[in-house]
């Protein structure tokens, strides 16, 4: 059993090294659009452009109240929100809209957000403060400080959101390389294990599904035979879905089978001590900062 925890802690270790740079991240990004730090959150998946720092070149965040006074401004971020938000009040909407472009009407973001239950625009305090909307709302925000700057802003976008996939990319072909590379392991040790002789290669092939089937029920919860039934319209199995944590994880799993396999584990209780294994890497991996932790130990 100490063998099995020391190879547990090392691929642990190995999970730090490959999520170092992923967890060290900072929550706010930084774009810069002629001279002009821009910063940009995540919010639900989705992005997120400070307006108050595309002021900073335009005469500074007041000019956020003038642009939320004009009519057009109300009816496209109404719009917006109609389309994408389903607990928007549409008849709060509608009174707001009635009222704006007349030279009384003064409304700003909280009183938006409050009156209409509005997700495009955010208004955060703190480390992070000021006025950030969704990059639909921001680019035409955009428009209105100057054709130009949008342009340039959309550009600074696009690079950032590029270089995010190219690093999705990278990262997910390294977890599925380790995953196929760990594979080899797991395998040969069914073979030396749990394969009788004189068996046909059907039926070794059978014993091979078996024990890959007991990863994917401890992981994903569905053997691969489930996951097609239920994804029929997707090519491909079960494992080329995986998030780059699942395949992290996965890849950890073959090598901690094959190690439970040599010593005589039953399949139940493998599989048993599998998925909590799975439960408890996932939330190190979603919870933890697993390359401090390492430091400091």
């Amino acid at each position: 059993m100490q063998i099995f925890n020391n190879f547990l802690m090392f691929a642990v270790y190995d999970v730090a090294i490959i999520f170092n740079s992923r967890y060290m991240t900072n929550p706010k990004q930084i774009i810069k659009v002629q001279g002009i730090e821009i910063a940009l959150i995540s919010k639900q998946k989705e992005d997120y452009i400070s307006i108050t720092d595309m002021t900073k070149g335009f005469g500074g965040s007041a000019i956020i109240d003038n642009w939320f006074r004009k009519r057009l401004t109300i009816e496209f971020i109404g719009t917006w929100e109609k389309l994408y938000n389903k607990n928007f009040n549409y008849p709060e909407f509608g009174v707001i809209k009635n009222e704006a472009g007349t030279h009384l009407f003064t409304l700003s973001v909280k009183q938006w957000i409050n009156r209409t239950n509005a997700v495009g625009i955010i208004a955060k305090s703190g480390r992070y403060g000021g006025t950030y909307a969704h990059k639909d709302i921001a680019f035409e925000f955009g428009s209105w400080l100057s054709p130009e700057f949008k342009l340039y802003l959309i550009k600074e976008f696009q690079r950032l959101k590029e270089a995010e996939n190219q690093k999705k990319s990278l990262d997910w072909n390294l977890s599925r390389s380790l995953a196929k590379i760990n594979y080899k392991i797991h395998t040969d040790a069914i073979k030396e294990t749990l394969i009788p002789s004189l068996i046909t290669s059907e039926q070794e092939q059978y014993v091979y599904a078996n024990e890959a089937d007991i990863l994917n029920v401890a992981l994903f919860g569905l053997t691969a035979q489930q996951w097609r039934e239920q994804n029929k319209e997707k090519d491909g199995n079960i494992r080329d879905y995986g998030s780059v944590d699942q395949l992290i994880i996965l890849s950890n799993m073959e090598s901690l089978n094959s190690v439970l396999i040599k010593s005589g584990i039953d399949q139940i209780t493998r599989l048993k001590k599998l998925n909590e294994i799975a439960i408890d890497q996932m939330k190190s991996l979603l919870g933890i900062n697993v390359s401090k932790k390492i430091k400091k130990n």
